[in-house]
């Protein structure tokens, strides 16, 4: 029986500590977690590799969230992807813009791992 390939998460967030913290609770061998530090860096490996889901922060560095969120979304390669929202903008008015922009979801931070883990089990392909 062939081994299930690792879930594959891409973290855009301009927070080393939050990319360390989510690397080393989900990185375990089943999650592959790949970050990006800007909003460049994460568009860029977000329309060149395939991902399982990507967490995206609101602010960050050379294009915002936002944008990124928009532009992944109108392009068929990538519109499928579960995207969601991982950030500390927690208005409504920040949700429910971050929604109209195509997001799947919103987690705000802080954040509980377990939100991610329980996230990422309802997102995992089901053998």
């Amino acid at each position: 029986m062939a081994e299930a390939r690792p879930f594959r998460l891409l973290l855009v967030e301009d927070e080393p500590v939050i990319r360390e913290l989510v690397r080393s609770m989900l990185g375990d061998g089943t999650v592959d977690v790949e970050c990006a530090a800007t909003g460049a860096e994460g568009l860029k490996l977000a329309k060149t590799n395939s991902y399982d889901l990507i967490l995206l922060d609101v602010v960050l560095p050379q294009m915002d969230g936002i944008t990124i969120c928009r532009l992944l979304k109108a392009d068929p390669k990538t519109a499928a992807t579960p995207l969601y929202m991982l950030t500390a903008k927690a208005k409504k008015t920040d949700v429910e813009t971050a929604i109209k922009a195509g997001a799947d979801g919103y987690i705000h931070k802080p954040f509980r791992v377990t939100e991610l883990m329980e996230l990422i089990e309802r997102l995992r392909p089901k053998a």
